[in-house]
């Protein structure tokens, strides 16, 4: 799945989310979302690692927490960055992908043809 098209169906469940509660979803909301989603996965974090009250909650319960709020935080900084018109790929490729070694010749050319 692509980024377009995973922020195309986190855009439809947020919108559902906010026509049902009623949310008017102004500049302000899509960053505190992204705190306080941050927030809970924090706490998932601290249960998990057995510095936080994780009550009953088996590891893989524990680690299921971990895995559903670290969605929360990237389906929120999704719908952040299609509210500021940040495109994520480019700034990824700017930031983060100029760092990788210079690729081969041998590995440019099976791109290529792929």
């Amino acid at each position: 799945m692509t980024l377009k098209v995973l922020l195309h169906l986190v855009r439809t469940v947020s919108d559902i989310y906010a026509k049902r509660f009623n949310i008017n979803r102004d500049e302000v909301w899509y960053l505190a979302k992204l705190q306080e989603e941050l927030g809970e996965l924090t706490a998932a974090h601290m249960k998990a690692s057995r510095r936080g009250r994780a009550g009953a909650a088996t590891p893989t319960e524990l680690h299921t927490q971990k895995e559903n709020e670290a969605a929360d935080l990237l389906a929120h900084l999704l719908l952040y960055a299609d509210r500021n018109n940040l495109d994520l790929e480019k700034g990824i490729r700017r930031k983060w992908m100029a760092h990788l070694p210079t690729q081969s010749k041998s590995d440019q050319a099976m791109e290529k043809h792929s």
